[in-house]
């Protein structure tokens, strides 16, 4: 019975303080701002943000975006009204809870003015932001972000609060410092406060159940309850906030309110936007300056040039219509207007591909550029023409180079190939190392552009400049040197070789002037080396080689390289012999030599040896047994008699 009477009272109390929670939040103060075409309340209760979301959507909005500096500032006034309604707060860094949260899984982005985070309901990105400190980097986690309310800081209506992220909070725990949240309502447009012509309250209720009378610009479809002190005895008047055409929100009401022939124009200058006139008998009405039409609630006045208060924007020109009571928006060429009719936006030309190329749009125009490769034409060239990248003076090729449409080429001489990061430069290919010996039968040389063909000694180069023909068996001297003797001809000894197309050219016009011959004669030995150069060969020649130059390109070309190569052999002919015999002086020199030096060195060791073995034995010291003297052994026929023997003379 007790257990249940404890249990009863416990759900009691919980009911209570649910009941209380309840009246908290239903009769919490609140302060609201209107401007432009939302509203914003600031309330003050700890709740967390999905329940402080939960109560501002019950009503028809949404936690507070603050996407723009203005919007910030409106926010900051809601919350310094905020600190004049109920208890002060404790002078900390207090915080109100805004629509900025970032759902679990989606990790932050310091990038991002907005650092990953997202606004509640439309979810569109800003590009402003005010964070007090970096973000925390965490992906497994809702964040959500609120403003800093520091009391401690002075000049507080003046400063824009400072955003920081933080837990979103739980049921019962809203979060470090929560003191409460702001709420945003938007509208299709707001009517003027009312305007009363004598002593009276107006009351403002607006659609979002907030109530005030300090509204600088009320919603649509709020009520207004105007109560006059004289007259009516004190019974209200109520008035709605209408959309009259189409953006134009006023009062269902005429004339000044709470008016009093007591006070006349005296009070609020009568209820009147610009001039009052009073009457004789008390009364009065509303007038408006010149260049100014009273409008049908008898009270505001408006200029009669509707182009006067600028509705147009940015690069739009207003135009007055026929009667003075409306206008209409005009933009420059290439513009238009916007879905508001009041706002001009660029057009895009390009979208209609006026340019032969490429087209960049431009703030009310276009531009025409051309393609890399071309230039803009004449007036009878069109209007792009191909640049000639080939033309005398500004090829960037090494040797040839061929003009494309838009672009260019190079290409290299037979025996050599392109070379350089952009392909404008041509290298020399070595035909003897590409092949690997493969286009002479013995010797090969690499030539700037070409190659030639050798043989060994004993050997003559055949007509067709790469086979060896004629030649001995083996590999010894040939009973003539091909170095030998003058013998009234300088160039006897020579073999011209034929001309034969390079074999890493492409052009396949080059034909060979004389055909190159299968047969393959037997060498000694077959030697497909690549050697540099004769100029370099001729100082150091191996002795007892033979070589025969072959040029393998068009006489054209390289009729120079067919006579280096003669001089060559010329030279190489007279100094062979002379060469021949100094390396072998060179080298009986060096090995006579190296003996020498052998001899010398091996002599020096036995010396050295010697000495040792001497000075050794002069300091061995002399053993005990060198004062005794070793008896002679006796024969065997002298030995001693066993004097133990029975029978002398015998053993047994």
């Amino acid at each position: 019975m007790a257990s249940s009477a404890g249990l009863l009272l416990l759900l009691l109390l919980l009911l209570l303080l649910s009941i209380q929670s309840w009246a908290e939040i239903t009769t919490d103060p609140e302060a609201v701002v209107c401007a432009g075409a939302a509203c914003y309340t600031a309330h003050r209760h700890k709740l967390n943000a999905e329940d402080a979301q939960l109560h501002c959507s019950k009503k028809g909005g949404n936690l507070a975006t603050v996407k723009s500096e203005e919007e910030a500032q409106h926010i900051q006034g809601a919350l310094t009204q905020l600190l004049l309604l109920g208890a002060p707060l404790p002078e900390r860094q207090n915080k109100f809870w805004i629509g900025l949260q970032r759902e679990k899984g989606t990790c932050s982005d310091s990038s991002l003015p907005l650092k990953g985070f997202s606004w509640l309901g439309d979810g569109e990105a800003s590009q402003y932001n005010n964070w007090y400190k970096e973000v925390k980097n965490t992906c497994i986690q809702r964040r959500c972000v609120s403003l800093i309310l520091d009391l401690s800081v002075p000049g507080l209506a003046s400063s824009l609060s400072k955003w920081v992220d933080g837990p979103c909070g739980q049921s019962g725990f809203p979060g470090s410092n929560i003191e409460g949240f702001v709420c945003k309502f938007s509208f299709k447009g707001m009517c003027r406060p009312l305007t009363l012509g004598g002593p009276g309250q107006v009351n403002y209720t607006t659609p979002f159940q907030a109530t005030s009378s300090s509204l600088q610009a009320v919603p649509f479809a709020s009520m207004a309850s105007v109560a006059c002190e004289d007259g009516d005895e004190g019974r209200p008047h109520y008035f709605l906030c209408k959309e009259k055409a189409p953006s134009v929100f006023d009062w269902d009401s005429s004339g000044p309110l709470c008016v009093s022939p007591k006070f006349s124009c005296d009070f609020n200058n009568g209820g009147c936007q610009q001039d009052c006139f009073e009457g004789g008998d008390g009364s009065f009405r509303c007038g408006c300056r010149p260049g100014f039409r009273l409008l049908d609630d008898l009270v505001s006045c408006a200029s009669r040039n509707p182009c006067s208060s600028s509705p147009c924007g940015g690069e739009a020109t207003c135009f007055p219509g026929s009667l003075g009571t409306d206008f209409t928006c005009h933009c420059p060429p290439g513009y238009q207007l916007d879905s508001t009719q009041r706002d001009c936006v660029d057009v895009d030309e390009c979208q209609d591909n006026p340019c032969a190329q490429d087209c960049v749009n431009t703030p009310g125009s276009f531009r025409c550029e051309c393609w890399v490769g071309f230039e803009p034409g004449g007036p009878e060239e069109g209007a792009c023409v191909d640049v000639d990248e080939c033309a005398p003076g500004h090829s960037p090729c090494a040797q040839s180079c061929t003009n494309t449409e838009g672009s260019f080429y190079c290409s290299c001489e037979e025996g050599y190939e392109l070379a350089g990061e952009d392909g404008t430069q041509c290298l020399d290919v070595d035909e003897c190392e590409v092949q690997q010996g493969g286009l002479c039968d013995s010797l090969c040389f690499n030539t700037e552009g070409s190659f030639r063909c050798g043989c060994l000694p004993g050997w003559e180069l055949d007509t067709n400049g790469v086979s060896c023909t004629g030649g001995p068996t083996s590999l010894g001297p040939p009973s003539r040197s091909p170095l030998g003797e003058d013998t009234g001809n300088g160039d006897e000894g020579l073999q011209s070789s034929a001309t034969v197309p390079s074999p890493s050219g492409d052009n396949p016009e080059a034909t060979s002037t004389v055909a190159p011959s299968n047969r393959r004669p037997s060498l000694p030995a077959r030697v497909p080396i690549s050697l540099p150069p004769p100029e370099m060969l001729a100082p150091s020649e191996t002795p007892g080689v033979w070589m025969e130059p072959s040029t393998h390109h068009p006489t054209a070309t390289t009729g120079h390289r067919e006579s280096a190569g003669e001089d060559f052999t010329a030279k190489q002919s007279d100094q062979g012999t002379d060469g021949q015999q100094l390396l072998l002086f060179y080298i009986l020199g060096t090995v006579v030599a190296i003996l020498l030096l052998l001899a010398l060195a091996l002599g020096l060791l036995v010396c050295r040896k010697r000495r040792a073995k001497r000075e050794e034995k002069k300091q061995q010291p002399q053993s005990a047994a060198d004062s005794y003297a070793w008896v002679p052994e006796r024969a065997e026929s002298r030995a001693t008699e066993n004097p133990y023997s029975p029978t002398p003379g015998t053993d047994c």
